[in-house]
């Protein structure tokens, strides 16, 4: 994949996240950022692949969640397909709301919340406290820039899960951490979502939210910058087209899991799924 990083420098100033371009996007190409969590490098890799036998220059980067969706409303990047609704990413859309154009979901049933392997003898967020122990005192995480962690922070708070800490790292630390655990049967709790690959290679559950801090069900929308579809009206009508299942995209996901590179195993998704794929040709 390209990380055309020649186009963005994101800097913290004031705590606020600034991107700045250093070059206008050129005819023909398209940018995309994308966070580094598996279900968003299957979406941004197959989505690129199909915009660029449309005949575009497409370069995705891959930033934070803050960055991807701050590079769109400035206008520095054109269009991401990772956006997480309602709940993951509210923050960043309330942010960013009028100078974006939402282009509504490209896959629903999506969710979110606090996972444990199958065998773990408790059922609910509330529980978890009493146990902290058996989890060594931690939830695992992901990169702190997810709009999941900011939901964890919440959920900490409001469970009064005191005899926890929320760990941040990435999305394969996280599910190097539910991998180790489940090898030796020892009880762990990480932030998932779905869809992800390793529901398919391991039993687990989602445990209870009775106060609802993750939300329902949510969906992956599709979100531009404004001026996108006057800019590249064939680009525009792609991603407004594009919309596959969580089955689709785990096809995906499970590809890069087993090796490869993600840009080609996208590639050959894309060949082996043409009747899909036409749908989302203007």
């Amino acid at each position: 994949m390209h990380k055309s990083l020649s186009s963005l420098i994101v800097a913290a100033a004031a705590g606020t996240l600034m991107i700045t371009s250093l070059s206008a996007a050129a005819e023909g190409r398209i940018n995309m950022p994308y966070v580094e969590w598996d279900s968003e490098v299957a979406s941004t890799n197959v989505v690129r692949v199909v915009l660029e036998e449309a005949g575009y220059d497409v370069r995705t980067t891959s930033v934070s969640a803050a960055a991807m969706w701050q590079a769109v409303a400035s206008g520095d990047q054109d269009a991401m397909v990772a956006a997480w609704l309602p709940t993951t990413h509210a923050s960043y859309m309330e942010q960013t709301r009028d100078r974006v154009v939402d282009l509504g979901p490209n896959l629903e049933g999506t969710r979110i919340g606090l996972v444990v392997p199958a065998y773990v003898e408790i059922d609910s967020i509330e529980e978890l406290n009493d146990h902290a122990d058996r989890f060594d005192n931690r939830i695992v995480g992901i990169d702190p820039g997810a709009g999941i962690m900011s939901t964890t922070e919440t959920a900490i708070e409001e469970y009064g899960l005191t005899n926890l800490r929320l760990v941040d790292g990435s999305s394969a630390t996280m599910a190097a951490a539910l991998r180790d655990a489940i090898r030796n049967e020892d009880w762990v709790v990480v932030t998932g979502w779905t869809p992800h690959w390793k529901e398919g290679r391991w039993d687990l559950k989602y445990l209870e939210d009775p106060k609802g801090i993750y939300g329902g069900e949510e969906e992956i929308h599709t979100i531009v910058r404004q001026g996108l579809e006057e800019d590249h009206p064939t680009a525009y009508a792609i991603l407004d087209n594009f919309q596959w299942t969580p089955e689709h995209m785990a096809e995906v996901m499970v590809m890069n899991e087993e090796g490869g590179d993600p840009y080609e195993n996208a590639k050959k998704w894309v060949e082996e799924n043409r009747d899909l794929v036409e749908q989302w040709l203007p």
